[in-house]
């Protein structure tokens, strides 16, 4: 028995010395990177082989990194006040610390912010220098998320394991990426801490550039275009450069599918001036800001070929099908994330896309990372994110159905197959057993680490009475309902909804903005109808039945709407690049529903029961 465990000792010690080596290993690559001009190309078979190495083990790799982030921070106020006194392991740590939502930590990330940790840590051993904005979609208004190094390395462990999985399957050469980013602009706190986006704060760090260089895709945009101060330029502007280079550009990409379905709606308004501009070497007097204006004319010079085979191309398509490989014919495929609240913009995408394969990023928040997209092959709506067993330690909170019941959490490698879980989040940056509000589904397993599906945000409902609708059921209602509409040419250019408690009798509310004339009056109540029916939640069903829920009202919006929520969300300091449309808008975000009820043209109220 004693020289088992003196083996068993040998042998983790040795295996702490590898991870040990394999991680200064990889900070001294990114040093590197750092340094160099041009970086080596990454070794996509090396980091598929570490990959293998950590989920093979997962449980001690998981082990191992409570530990050590335990032993980062124990001396914290935050982990002292839970009495864990210099313990590491699993069951003292679940028996001591609590799991906590973002209200139960915003006193203490408000008091980092207001630099109060300077004499005494708060959440995290090593001062955090960085705040991250989440978007604000959710309830109205961002959160503040602590950001530091280890989440900075950690992003870019997902950026490499992604891209390493994805460079097997669609391998590319040395080209360029169309990527529709945007970095918002930071703000010192009251601490003097920089504060901005997560996006941003990624994207203003040096070693997104290196990374993006050793991964062959750097962007075709100048950072002046990236950080412009108006959205509207910026956009633009990559729209431009992406023409430029449209030989070199073999991935199209964005933060979320919207930004690219976005990106080439406005291309469709403004092809004619891009391709002026290609012609004639001039930059459109649309683009004002000096910084952009200027890096951007660097790139520009008269180039009547190349606008005339644009001009061309736009010409000959119909309807723009297939609109992005005729632009920028080398594209290998495009890639942002594409689940959640991105599937609807799944057909539209597909549409400007033609026969090119979309390939879903990861799985993340603002609070950190979770999976990567191993199984590039499967298409967005059946996606899986193989979690990354050292990037964090991760819990996972059984659900029922309804997404009210649940039960005591269990690890990463306790989860089962075909199961529904919360994901709780111990991160290096100062979230302990965090409840990130996201429902997954185990699909499987990747060696010995589960890969997940998203599913929703468990906090996005629509419910009155006894009824539970979740925002992918909202998404089915308003995909039911639209294939009515598609019947007339028209489609939904974006949707959200809200519940109506002003009259006793509550009802559902579905906004849609679509794409052509809102005088289908016969057609637009039937899809008002397909609505209210398509929601076969048990308990909105009976409520609707007994007249306990009133009949769903469909309001239909001016064009352009969801650009004014877009607008209101950049000006609060959210960056377009982090934007999702929120699908289910609360009462307390009493500035996004007044810009909905104030752009309202037409309303029909169902007569389907």
């Amino acid at each position: 028995m004693i020289v088992l465990q003196s083996m068993e000792l040998s042998n983790e010690a040795a295996l702490g010395i590898v991870a040990t080596e394999r991680e200064r290993k990889r900070k001294r690559n990114d040093m590197v990177m750092l340094e160099e001009e041009v970086p080596v190309a990454l070794d996509t078979s090396e980091v598929i082989a570490e990959f293998d190495a950590r989920t093979k083990d997962a449980e001690r790799v998981q082990k191992e990194t409570l530990k050590k982030i335990l032993q980062e921070n124990g001396g914290t106020e935050y982990l002292k006040k839970w009495g864990l006194n210099g313990r590491t392991d699993p069951e003292s740590f679940k028996a001591c610390v609590p799991i906590v939502t973002h209200d139960d930590l915003d006193p203490y990330i408000q008091r980092i912010a207001d630099g109060d940790d300077e004499d005494s840590p708060i959440l995290t051993g090593k001062p955090i220098t960085t705040i991250s904005l989440s978007s604000g979609t959710t309830k109205g208004k961002p959160k503040f998320v602590p950001f530091n190094d280890e989440l900075m390395e950690t992003t870019m462990q997902i950026y490499k394991t992604s891209y390493s999985f994805r460079n097997r399957e669609f391998p590319i050469g040395n080209g360029k990426c169309l990527q529709f980013i945007y970095g918002s602009k930071q703000f010192k706190t009251k601490g003097g801490l920089a504060a901005g986006t997560a996006t941003t704060n990624v994207y203003r760090n040096p070693l997104f550039k290196k990374t993006m260089k050793a991964m062959q895709t750097p962007c075709c945009s100048p950072d002046e275009v990236i950080f412009g101060s108006d959205f509207h330029q910026s956009l633009y502007c990559h729209l431009l450069c992406g023409l430029i280079f449209r030989e070199e550009v073999q991935v199209i990409s964005s933060t979320f599918a919207h930004g690219i379905v976005h990106a080439f709606r406005t291309f469709e308004l403004v092809w004619e001036e891009l391709c002026a501009d290609i012609r004639e070497g001039v930059l459109s007097s649309r683009i004002s800001f000096p910084s952009i204006r200027s890096a951007v004319s660097r790139l520009l010079k008269p180039n009547p070929e190349l606008a005339d085979v644009i001009y061309s191309k736009c010409q000959g398509l119909s309807n723009w099908y297939g609109l992005i490989p005729e632009l920028f014919p080398n594209t290998r495929y495009i890639y942002g994330i594409m689940t959640g609240s991105m599937e609807p913009y799944l057909k539209k995408l597909r549409h400007y896309a033609g026969e090119l394969p979309l390939l879903s990023a990861d799985y993340g928040s603002s609070e950190g990372w979770i999976g990567a997209n191993v199984n590039p092959k499967l298409p967005p709506e059946l996606v899986t994110y193989a979690v990354l067993p050292d990037i964090g330690y991760f819990e996972f909170m059984p659900l029922k159905h309804d997404y009210l019941e649940e039960a005591k959490p269990v690890g990463l490698t306790e989860v089962k197959v075909g199961e529904e879980y919360e994901v709780v989040v111990t991160s290096f940056a100062g979230l302990y057993r965090y409840r990130l509000g996201d429902v997954v589904k185990v699909k499987g397993f990747y060696n010995s680490t589960p890969e997940l599906q998203f599913i929703c945000r468990r906090n996005l409902l629509l419910s009155i009475n006894i009824d539970k609708n979740t925002e992918k059921d909202l998404q089915l209602s308003v995909e039911a309902a639209g294939k009515i509409l598609a019947g007339e040419k028209l489609e939904v250019v974006d949707f959200t909804s809200s519940v109506d408690t002003s009259n006793d009798l509550a009802h559902y509310v579905i906004y849609w903005e679509i794409n052509g004339e809102t005088s289908h009056d016969e057609v637009l109540q039937e899809c008002c109808n397909c609505l209210d029916k398509s929601f076969n939640d048990a308990g909105y069903m009976s409520s609707r039945k007994v007249n306990t829920i009133g009949a769903l009202e469909l309001r239909i919006l001016k064009k352009g709407t969801f650009h004014k929520i877009l607008d209101h969300y950049v000006q609060m300091g959210a960056a377009v690049s982090q934007f999702k449309t929120p699908r289910c808008v609360p009462h307390s975000n009493s500035r996004v529903l007044e810009i909905l009820c104030n752009n309202v043209v037409k309303s029909y109220f169902s007569t389907a029961y």
